[in-house]
């Protein structure tokens, strides 16, 4: 088994909303990081202070971002995409591990494929 974690499909609906909410926080978390005017003012004044509230705006989102990924990890699902909010869930189904397929923008989890087939491998529940 690749994962130590194994959702239901009812488990894996039940955290939709969480994940949603993730999603929205990570790409926030790297939108500031990747703010222009921060990070040049974070260069400008990186020699002496480290960068005072641009460079504490950098570093809050990188916390922010880290502490989002890791939230992912320790619940054992998988983010693939950031961008389109690529989700799965590992499960077993008919005896062998799998993963839920979910993209940020679905009603639902209405997918699954094989852990190697990745997105276009998915099939209809």
């Amino acid at each position: 088994m690749r994962h130590r974690r194994h959702y239901t499909l009812a488990e894996a609906r039940a955290l939709l909303p969480w994940v949603a909410e993730q999603l929205i926080a990570i790409r926030d978390a790297r939108d500031r990081l990747g703010d222009s005017d921060a990070r040049q003012a974070l260069a400008n004044g990186s020699s002496g202070n480290g960068g005072g509230s641009p460079g504490k705006q950098v570093g809050e989102a990188f916390l922010e971002l880290r502490a989002g990924m890791a939230a992912f990890d320790e619940r054992d699902i998988v983010l693939r995409d950031l961008d389109r909010g690529l989700i799965d869930f590992p499960a077993i189904r008919d005896g062998r591990e799998v993963y839920l397929c979910w993209i940020d923008g679905e009603r639902d989890i209405e997918f699954w494929h094989d852990l190697d087939a990745g997105y276009p491998g998915r099939q209809a529940l």
